[in-house]
């Protein structure tokens, strides 16, 4: 069996190696799956809540050792880290509600009875990119398992810690044995095979939009239900009549958080043409004091990305050449630090164009509203975004006309798990989260009941 090895992006210390499956493994797991979710599926309902609920506690009272895992694994910052792992714990217990909710319906029809059934899907694959390891795996697990169906993860190569760790936890909580597999292994391996296995009756899937692709296209001979979740290059529109300071205060948190790994990220600042010029007055104090540096400090805001490769390829954006308006600050030595850097290109730049994944963003100014929708719209994505304005009436307008699936009006909030996450255009088919995500992992069942009239 090969191996990875993994390092402590931070200082470059190795972590040690992480075996890889094979196909074969993937194989297997299915089977085992697929007896353990007939198993759960039978369950009372209340049965499985509780279960759920005991998985979710088992997380809560391990998240420092998740956060610490996270840090050593991604570089997140730790504040950052435990937040993702108290996450992982209110995602379970939220969708630990769903097993008693998840009913059909009753349809009035002619001459009998109709009513309809949410019955699970069977085996769920899903595949986790390295941005956010634990918390998007629960994304898609949580209500995967709410529903009645068994789960196989295949985690990013680069980030499998905290999943396998997950993992564990499930088995530790009481979890059903082999109903949330974790299979770690290359994604030209593990991940073709689990897209293209038979048994697996839908797949999950979050990382870009080329992979993404590929991934709909090898689903496809077998009609395999897919869920996308994959790039952005969302806009940050600030209107003159905002509270300008706020919006530049904020504006590098909503691009810089993870060190800019976020397919959320604000990575595209709009401003009015008027107030441009005061706008990067306010924005530069604001980028230069981003905490940039040890993961394990309470204190630090932004770490370092995530490997060497990643490092290179952010790299290429910002080169001798680029329109360097101004930078933060990063630790030297050891590690795959990139300060938090600003850009202003013309509108037809690649960095403007293109998904840099890092701590990366251009600013561009714009004439008016409809300059301004336009603009935001002139992309292939359309995932999120924020709008500045005191305007209610332009607030409304520019939501609607902007084509993205998560926007926050004089915020950057992005995510929360009551509510559904996804995006338009190539950015992702499907929603996750909100209280519909279980129906997503069903297929509805009709049943019809002829009724016979009583005899005379």
């Amino acid at each position: 069996m090969s191996t990875i090895e993994l390092v402590n992006p931070a200082d470059e210390k190795p972590l040690g190696p992480v075996p890889l499956a094979d196909a074969d493994a993937v194989d297997e797991a299915v089977v085992r799956a697929r007896a353990a979710q007939r198993t759960w599926a039978r369950l009372a309902p209340a049965d499985r809540a509780r279960a759920l609920r005991a998985f979710a506690g088992t997380v809560a009272s391990h998240a420092e050792e998740l956060a610490a895992l996270e840090v050593a694994n991604s570089g997140h910052p730790i504040g950052q880290a435990r937040w993702e792992a108290g996450h992982v714990a209110d995602v379970l217990t939220y969708y630990a509600a769903a097993p008693e909710r998840l009913g059909g319906r009753q349809i009035p029809v002619a001459g009998g009875l109709d009513i309809t059934f949410a019955e699970p899907i069977g085996v769920v694959g899903i595949i986790t990119p390295w941005n956010f390891p634990m918390t998007i795996a629960a994304w898609g697990f949580a209500p995967a398992l709410a529903a009645g169906n068994a789960v196989v993860v295949k985690p990013a190569e680069w980030t499998p810690l905290t999943t396998i760790r997950l993992g564990e936890l499930a088995l530790e909580a009481g979890l059903p044995e082999h109903l949330l597999q974790v299979v770690p292994g290359r994604g030209d391996v593990v991940g073709d095979r689990l897209v293209t296995h038979p048994g697996v009756g839908k797949v999950v899937f979050t990382g870009s939009t080329t992979t993404g692709a590929k991934v709909m296209a090898a689903a496809a001979p077998t009609v395999t239900n897919v869920t996308l979740e994959l790039g952005g290059k969302s806009a940050n529109i600030v209107f003159a009549d905002s509270d300008l300071e706020r919006a530049a205060s904020t504006a590098p948190y909503g691009v810089f958080d993870n060190a800019g790994q976020d397919c959320c990220a604000r990575s595209r600042i709009l401003v009015q043409a008027d107030v441009y010029e005061r706008f990067m007055e306010l924005l530069e104090p604001a980028v230069r004091a981003v905490a940039v540096g040890d993961p394990t400090d309470p204190a630090t805001e932004m770490g370092p990305l995530v490997s060497r490769t990643h490092w290179e390829k952010v790299a290429s954006y910002v080169d001798d050449d680029a329109p360097v308006a101004f930078r933060g600050s990063a630790p030297d030595g050891a590690g795959f630090w990139f300060p938090p850097t600003v850009l202003t290109p013309e509108r037809d730049d690649r960095s403007v164009r293109e998904e840099i994944f890092g701590p990366v963003v251009t600013v561009l100014p714009f004439t008016d509203e409809a300059d301004a929708i336009g603009l935001a719209n002139d992309t292939a994505y359309g995932l999120s975004g924020s709008i500045w304005t005191r305007d209610l009436s332009r607030a409304v307008r520019v939501s609607r006309a902007v084509e993205a699936g998560n926007l926050s009006v004089n915020s950057h909030a992005s995510v929360r798990y009551a509510t559904p996450f996804g995006g338009f255009k190539q950015s992702g088919i499907g929603r996750e989260l909100g209280p519909d995500a279980p129906d997503a992992f069903t297929e509805t069942k009709n049943v019809y009941f002829a009724i016979e009239e009583e005899p005379a």
